[in-house]
């Protein structure tokens, strides 16, 4: 029964569209599921990359972070999404820490399994190159962005963004961005101060454009946020 279950969820994702009953049968007889803690670190940077991880339920994020503990947060992943495959190509170390933003249940694929896959169903690397090619054009708008956008510029086509992918609409109106979202975890996602990103917070919230609730935002007016960006 749970590998029935397994097997429905697996038919869902993006990364395995294409498989056969058969081979979706077969993957779900072999992953694993894992649950991590809001707060609880999935893997660092560098650490040998011998898993795939799909999220069932739960929202992570990948970032990077200095020596000195400056973080850099490149994307936050949800339902339906994997992370980890990068190594499982290359064989090479991790290329940044994943960390749970709130509670996190996930699958998890072994490398071998991973390439028997590949092996028997080659679309599935047309999709991994398809997840890899939207990640590496993320981080190139990221450079971007940080080069010609202020830090009104950043926040406001952030939380655009993930309205845009996390949003849930409300009956009272406006998008609720859904997940905790403090003022140091949108300073690392747009490369500022939290000090900044707390004053930008204010601006837009005193203009209407959003409003706040116990590290939640919802988004009013999507246009005027719009063109605040440039």
């Amino acid at each position: 029964m749970e590998a029935d279950n397994e097997s429905t969820y697996l038919k869902q994702v993006h990364l395995f569209a294409g498989l056969s009953d058969d081979d979706i049968q077969e993957l779900a007889s072999v992953v694993k599921r894992r649950a991590f803690r809001s707060g609880e670190v999935i893997f660092h940077r560098d650490d040998p990359g011998q898993v795939l991880y799909v999220i069932k339920e739960g929202k992570v994020k990948i970032c990077l972070i200095s020596p000195d503990g400056q973080e850099i947060s490149l994307v936050v992943l949800g339902k339906g999404e994997c992370f980890g495959e990068l190594s499982l190509l290359d064989g090479l170390g991790r290329s940044a820490d994943v960390i749970a933003l709130e509670r996190v249940e996930c699958y998890t694929l072994q490398r071998s399994d991973f390439h028997s896959s590949i092996m028997r169903n080659p679309k599935i690397a047309i999709q991994v190159l398809e997840v890899l090619s939207k990640r590496l054009r993320n981080t190139d708008q990221q450079v971007e962005d940080l080069i010609f956008l202020d830090v009104y510029g950043r926040v406001a086509k952030k939380l655009l963004e993930l309205a845009g992918t996390h949003g849930v609409q409300q009956p009272g109106g406006g998008t609720l961005i859904d997940m905790r979202l403090t003022q140091s975890e949108l300073a690392s996602m747009v490369g500022a101060s939290r000090e900044s990103v707390n004053k930008v917070l204010g601006y837009f919230t005193d203009k209407g454009f959003i409003s706040t609730d116990k590290h939640r935002v919802t988004v009013h007016k999507l246009n005027d946020l719009k063109r605040r960006i440039y």
